[in-house]
């Protein structure tokens, strides 16, 4: 399991979430889970209109029947579960537990779109590949330190001019870069023209490959 995070907004974490899906789908069939609410549209995919993973979370009695249920297609090989209804600030631990439970039952791969700032501990305890989601960024840095969450590894978007490598990075967060994605102009296009899903840019998704 694949749990993909950011400790500040415009990380790029919805887009890698959703590549990362896509390589992994061409192994084996594979599910991603939108905590954040963007995937839909970085896909390139009709907004789903029925209720969804928060929506689940929100029900104490909900089982993962139920979670499986709410998967739509999005590729042949990718399915999404997708957000529903905004996530209630009063979810439990023990539903976040359930989450996780239900999630690392699936023979399937699955890679989590957790968004921005810490994830529940329940998920980071159950993936076996934590990824925070990064730019070379000072202020981003000191925010992925105060969250207390460990990664398992980084996946650095980098940006021309910054003073920052990823051997700074490595070293102010104690894991390891798995992967690094320069800017490509082809990856902001697939995703505006809602095509990432149809056309994967190849940069991205070779970048992508060592950290899948």
């Amino acid at each position: 399991m694949f749990l993909c995070w950011s400790a500040k907004g415009g990380s790029g974490t919805t887009v890698v979430s959703a590549a990362l899906a896509l390589v992994l789908s061409h192994q084996r069939p594979a599910l991603l889970v939108d905590l954040a609410g963007d995937s839909p549209a970085a896909l390139g995919i009709a907004e789903p209109c029925g209720p969804g993973v928060a929506d689940w979370l929100a029900s104490p009695t909900a089982d993962p029947a139920a979670l499986h249920r709410l998967a739509i297609e999005a590729t042949d090989t990718l399915q999404l579960v997708p957000r529903g209804s905004p996530p209630a600030c009063s979810t439990t631990d023990a539903r976040w537990a359930d989450l996780a439970a239900a999630l690392a039952g699936r023979a399937t791969t699955v890679v989590i779109d957790a968004g921005t700032g810490p994830p529940p501990p329940s998920l980071v305890g159950a993936a076996t590949h934590n990824l925070l989601v990064i730019r070379p960024c000072y202020l981003a840095l000191r925010r992925a330190v105060a969250t207390g969450v460990q990664p398992s590894g980084i996946v650095l978007i980098g940006e021309p001019g910054r003073a920052l490598t990823a051997r700074d990075v490595e070293r102010s967060l104690g894991a390891p870069v798995v992967a690094e994605l320069q800017y490509d102009p082809a990856v902001a296009r697939a995703v505006d023209a809602g095509l990432l899903a149809a056309r994967l840019p190849r940069s991205l998704a070779n970048s992508l490959k060592s950290a899948a």
